[in-house]
């Protein structure tokens, strides 16, 4: 009933504006006529084509549906507690949480991409394939700011997708989302291509990078981590999010570039974690107005660098100044901030790069050596989701009361929506990481393991292990 109304107020609306107008052009004085517009028009019936009618896509989809699995995911979640229990070192109950999602087998010998939401804090992750099999999986690597997630199961000559080009994609090419959705099992659903290069703020809260392929092909829940593949079965996408106002499929779908997916798979396979290019500037948006004041075209596409940071990056090394505007990479265009932002973080620290800028009107190029981005958490010294550490100091001895003979990394701040609230607190000395003794964030990184983590915790005056799900 809501949406009728909506539409009714819609259409209502364009027949006042065609009124008025009608109303306007009666008071206008007598012209001549104006000259006919010479239209191109095409009488044929749309099945005419010179391509042969399609009459199934079975035989394309055949190979490729057998890649794609069903992925069941368990996680431990503890109760909260008012905060004066926690002090008091009172935990809450743990429960289980079981969860449901999708993922592409792009490998024989078992990797499986996914998405990062499906299988996060997962204690335990099985993989139910097409031909039954269910098999325990582990996981390689997560990376929360594309929303990828990579796992591998213990199996060979398993059938794998091939991975096409998403940089070619183009708006109106037929696509197919397979999945698990809502459990029903594997479901095929056809559409189209709506938009590329999406960015709709699904990842903002953790400053991702968005570039999402929109498609009307039904995706719902339990499709996220599944494929988009083209109409010749190939792989041009993992399936991550749609919009809605009912939970349910209303025709916005939002997939990963596989270009996208598979660079952090890589990544993640190679290194356990995702490294990505820094160019060191500053930049704005270089708008008509902008452009104008350079003396170029009001149509010019580019971002302009407005600071060289840090002085002696990547960038300043390179040659580029401030004033000069930034319109490519290796080739690719850039029309935005969010367009550098992504390419350049998609390209391997240490990798050269050709940057192609315009500078006092002229266009240019320098080879730029990218550098290594900062790691977000890195540079907080974050451990987990929320939570801050720092070496054992002598001023944080005396403030926190921690003993000469103690030693390890102190919590020194937990955000308020951590999920690691109620598991420990600010002032807390973490002794040991499974097993392994921790002097720095560096060291306890390198002993943090995905999923359950067992600590040896200080916290006032006497020591206890705590268990947590690293998310």
């Amino acid at each position: 009933m809501k949406i009728q109304k909506v539409f009714a107020v819609i259409f209502a609306s364009a027949l006042v504006g065609l009124t008025l107008g009608l109303v306007a052009a009666d008071k206008k004085p007598s012209a001549a006529p104006l000259k006919k517009p010479t239209l191109k028009v095409d009488n044929s019936p749309v099945s005419e084509v010179k391509s042969p009618v399609v009459t199934s896509y079975a035989d394309v989809l055949d190979g490729i549906r057998p890649a794609v699995v069903s992925v069941y995911s368990s996680k431990t979640v503890r109760e909260r507690v008012p905060e004066f229990y926690r002090q008091l070192g009172v935990q809450g109950r743990e429960q289980k949480q079981r969860g449901l999602g999708s993922g592409v087998i792009v490998s024989a010998d078992g990797y499986i991409i996914t998405n990062n939401h499906v299988v996060e804090g997962a204690d335990e992750l099985k993989v139910l394939l097409n031909d039954e099999r269910e098999l325990t999986a582990k996981l390689v690597g997560t990376d929360p700011k594309t929303d990828v997630a990579v796992i591998k199961i213990e199996a060979e000559n398993l059938p794998a997708v091939t991975l096409a080009d998403s940089g070619k994609l183009r708006v109106g090419d037929v696509v197919f989302a397979i999945g698990n959705p809502l459990g029903v099992g594997q479901t095929v659903t056809m559409g189209i291509v709506s938009a590329t290069s999406r960015k709709v703020g699904i990842l903002d809260e953790v400053q991702g990078y968005e570039d999402f392929i929109q498609t009307d092909a039904a995706i719902n829940q339990g499709n996220s981590g599944g494929a988009l593949i083209d109409a010749r079965g190939r792989l041009v996408g993992i399936n991550s999010a749609i919009l809605s106002t009912s939970q349910g499929n209303i025709g916005i779908g939002f997939a990963i570039p596989i270009n996208l997916a598979s660079s952090i798979m890589h990544s993640l396979i190679e290194t356990g974690t995702v490294s990505r290019g820094y160019l060191g500037v500053s930049t704005t948006q270089l708008t008509p107005d902008l452009a104008e004041e350079f003396k170029l075209p009001r149509d010019t596409k580019g971002v302009v660098v407005v600071d060289l940071n840090p002085a002696d990056g990547p960038a300043a090394k390179a040659g580029l100044k401030r004033d000069d505007i930034l319109t490519g990479i290796n080739g690719r265009s850039i029309s935005t901030i969010d367009d550098l932002r992504l390419l350049v973080a998609q390209i391997t620290p240490g990798t050269k790069v050709t940057v192609n800028y315009l500078r006092e009107g002229k266009a240019e190029t320098k080879e730029v050596t990218l550098g290594k981005r900062a790691d977000d958490a890195e540079a907080s010294g974050e451990l987990l989701p929320g939570v801050q550490v720092q070496p054992l100091s002598d001023d944080l001895r005396r403030e926190y009361r921690v003993s000469d003979d103690v030693e390890g990394i102190i919590v020194t701040g937990i955000d308020s929506n951590s999920p690691y609230q109620g598991v420990l607190i600010q002032g807390a000395v973490i002794v040991t990481l499974n097993r392994m003794a921790v002097t720095d964030l560096a060291s306890a990184r390198e002993v943090l393991r995905p999923g359950r983590n067992l600590a040896l915790v200080y916290v006032r005056g006497s020591y206890r292990y705590v268990t947590f799900v690293n998310r």
